[in-house]
């Protein structure tokens, strides 16, 4: 199912005792895939710690909804008397996560995780806890807290009056366990692999690098006792990385040992910068990473982060397109070692893109150039204004990147870079505009076959119509705006870039021009259906200013470019 990116989401990713049984967990994210309002996004099981990691996203209600169903299920299918893993745990459904995605406050996730946890221990029977910003008390806030003890320890755990469940009956469920439900922040889970065996040499890296770090030992090597502070508290030694925790383990499945880490925080430590300092632990050590492995999903801006980061340790432009960038940061993590990484199904954003929302930018060239001919009055003149201004600022940057990579300019690489960069996002910004200058024609299109019987009708499609005439006008001028905007980046690459590319900068600064002049073909001609006066001849005035600079630029740009070719022959 399509959710609407306007719509309050929330992800949530519960984690299940059970990672063998693909039909058993088939039933359980069947659960999940009936709910109106919620769609799955990512099922990913593990063999050696026999536990399913299940991401979906929805409409707060359908993801309550949802989550209970699915844990109901669990419990149902579940025996936790007889789980045996490598992942810590203490339930069928071991912990449940609420994480916003957009147009919704964490207090407000805090709510619904309450009440998803409410429901699991009063209609369920299953012991609930809240945990992180859903927490009651601040000693529930860390989940490994909670966890401390795991299935086999609850069963006297739960008799202590400070570990009484937040939802459900103080009794161990022999069955189901029990259940952490809470409210998080965006948590990426990531495991580096190790060209090892040894759980303990996998563990000394994730003491390394967690920020909890080690308990401080006595001895030269810090084998001996454990270090305690005057009030008998154990001394920890902290790790490299904020925002971290990590454990080590073997993975049967693969032959390998892991360094299985959790990102509380991607701003503070991003997984590149995780990955390296995993690479320099092991390294110290005697051992080397052979790559890594994403278990559930990964923001887009972790994965482009990524990529900038490791062109820029090689000296390369990072003024690249999004699929280049990605690509880099699979290849550089190590991201396939173990299996094919596939964008579409790992990145959360992609998950929630459908092509139907861009169409146009997504047909081969044939297919967008056949469309336009049909008779069919969209794609127009807006939509192709759009793509010859793409068209024109990527020969830009094409030039800019071609210039960084000079031989002789190697110390000019981080210029050519930043105009490489400047280029990509006008050109994206534009391909944005091409599908946008159809969907404001189908809005107008459908605001004008509203129904205008009663007075109130007559009204409302006034309205509409007068608000889908604006937007008409605003699409095209924002392609005006960014065409003008690209004449910035062609003139310094045909001031300072490759000189044999000359040619390819002047056609980019012809490309610009039009699109300009096309574009505000269109806001002149949809200007005609809007009553607010002021606000088009506010419009047709800026238009007028921006057409006029860009003729004087495109002048001046083509002059430059004449004088290179010239100067060349």
């Amino acid at each position: 199912m399509a959710l609407s990116p306007d719509s309050p989401l929330i992800e949530c990713v519960p984690n299940f005792s059970e990672g063998r049984d693909t039909e058993l967990i088939r039933q359980i994210t069947d659960e999940i895939e009936a709910v109106d309002g919620a769609k799955l996004l990512d099922v990913d099981p593990g063999k050696a710690t026999n536990r399913t990691v299940v991401t979906f996203v929805g409409t707060p209600d359908a993801v309550v909804e949802a989550a209970f169903l699915a844990i109901k299920k669990a419990a149902e299918l579940i025996d936790m008397s007889k789980h045996r893993g490598e992942h810590p745990r203490m339930g069928a459904t071991d912990v449940c996560p609420l994480v916003p995605v957009s147009n919704i406050t964490m207090e407000e996730v805090v709510e619904y995780a309450r009440k998803l946890a409410q429901r699991v221990g009063e209609e369920l029977g299953i012991p609930a806890y809240l945990y992180e910003h859903a927490a009651t008390t601040p000693k529930r806030k860390n989940l490994a807290t909670i966890r401390e003890g795991e299935y086999e320890g609850f069963p006297k755990k739960i008799l202590q009056p400070e570990w009484k469940p937040d939802f459900g009956p103080a009794e161990f469920n022999a069955k189901a366990g029990a259940t952490v439900i809470g409210a998080r922040d965006f948590l990426v889970a990531y495991n580096v692999n190790l060209n090892t065996t040894s759980t303990r040499r996998a563990t000394a890296i994730a003491f390394d690098i967690r920020e909890k770090g080690r308990p401080k030992r006595r001895g030269k090597r810090g084998t001996g006792a454990r270090v305690r502070d005057e009030a008998g508290n154990v001394v920890w030694v902290p790790g490299s990385l904020k925002a971290v925790k990590a454990i080590g383990w073997y993975i049967p499945e693969y032959g390998i040992a892991q360094v299985s880490i959790n990102f509380t925080n991607l701003n503070v430590t991003p997984v590149h910068l995780a990955f390296e300092e995993a690479c320099k632990k092991a390294e110290a050590r005697g051992m080397r990473v052979t790559g890594s492995e994403l278990v559930g999903l990964i923001p887009l801006k972790a994965m482009l982060d990524a990529g900038r980061y490791f062109l820029r340790k090689q000296e390369r432009s990072v003024g690249v397109s999004e699929e280049e960038l990605i690509k880099i940061a699979v290849k550089s993590l190590g991201l396939d070692d173990l299996y094919p990484f596939d964008p579409k199904k790992k990145i959360i954003e992609y998950q929630l893109r459908s092509d139907d929302d861009q169409p146009l930018i997504h047909m081969k060239l044939k297919e967008f150039t056949n469309e336009t001919a049909s008779e069919s009055p969209a794609p127009g003149g807006g939509s192709v204004a759009a793509c010859i201004g793409a068209l024109g600022v990527s020969l830009a940057t094409m030039v800019a990147n071609l210039s960084s990579h000079k031989f002789s300019w190697d110390d000019r690489w981080e210029e050519f870079s930043e105009w490489a960069g400047k280029g990509q996002a006008i050109k994206d910004e534009l391909l944005r505009l091409i599908d946008e200058d159809t969907h404001a024609f189908n809005r107008l299109m459908a605001a004008a076959r509203l129904p205008r019987g009663s007075v109130a009708e007559q009204q409302a499609r006034e309205q509409a119509v007068e608000q889908a005439g604006q937007y008409a006008i605003d699409v095209p001028f924002q392609v005006m705006q960014q065409a003008l905007a690209s004449m910035e980046v062609i003139k310094a690459m045909a001031t300072t870039g490759l000189g044999t590319s000359a040619s390819d900068v002047g056609v980019g600064a012809l490309c610009a021009r039009s699109a300009m002049m096309g574009a505000f073909l269109n806001v002149k001609i949809n200007a005609g259906g809007v009553n607010d006066k002021a606000f088009v001849e506010e419009k047709i005035r800026e238009g007028e200013k921006m057409v006029a600079e860009g003729q004087r630029l495109e002048r001046e740009i083509l002059d430059i470019v004449e004088k290179r070719i010239a100067e060349g022959a």
